[in-house]
C-alpha cells in the first residue's frame, strides 16, 4: 500500500511538471506566432502602400503570395488568413501593444475594425 501511495505521488509530481512545461511551450509558441504575423502584416502593408498613406488595391498580390507560401510552408497562408494578418498589423501597428496572453483567434477578432475598440478597452482594463 505504501508503494502504491508513493508511486501515485511520483506520478502526480511528474504530471504537474509536464503540464507546466506544456503550458509554457504554448505561451511561447503563441507569442512567437503573434510576432511572426505582425511582421508579415507589416511587410504586406509596406509592399501594398509603397510609401503612400493608403494602399493601392486590385493587385493579385495576396493570392499569388498565398500560393507561394502554401507551397513552401503548408496551410495557414491562404489569402483570407493573409488578409487577417494584414488587418492585425493595421489594427496594432505599435508592436508593444500586442497582448501575448491572447491567442491568434482573440487577436484576429479584436483586430476587426468593428471590434478594435474592444482591444483598447481590454488594454485599459488590465
Amino acid at each position: 500500500m505504501k508503494d502504491l501511495k508513493k508511486q501515485n505521488q511520483l506520478y502526480t509530481e511528474i504530471s504537474r511538471v509536464v503540464s507546466q512545461a506544456k503550458q509554457r511551450v504554448y505561451q511561447n509558441s503563441n507569442k512567437i506566432l503573434l510576432q511572426i504575423y505582425w511582421q508579415i502584416g507589416k511587410l504586406i502593408v509596406e509592399d501594398e502602400q509603397q510609401g503612400k498613406a493608403k494602399a493601392i488595391y486590385g493587385k493579385e498580390t495576396l493570392k499569388n503570395l498565398s500560393k507561394l507560401l502554401t507551397i513552401e510552408f503548408g496551410k495557414g497562408f491562404d489569402d483570407s488568413n493573409l488578409r487577417n494578418i494584414r488587418q492585425f498589423y493595421l489594427a496594432f501597428q505599435k508592436r508593444d501593444s500586442l497582448r501575448h496572453e491572447l491567442s491568434w483567434t482573440h487577436d484576429r477578432i479584436l483586430s476587426r475594425p468593428e471590434t478594435n475598440t474592444g482591444y483598447t478597452f481590454l488594454m485599459k482594463w488590465n
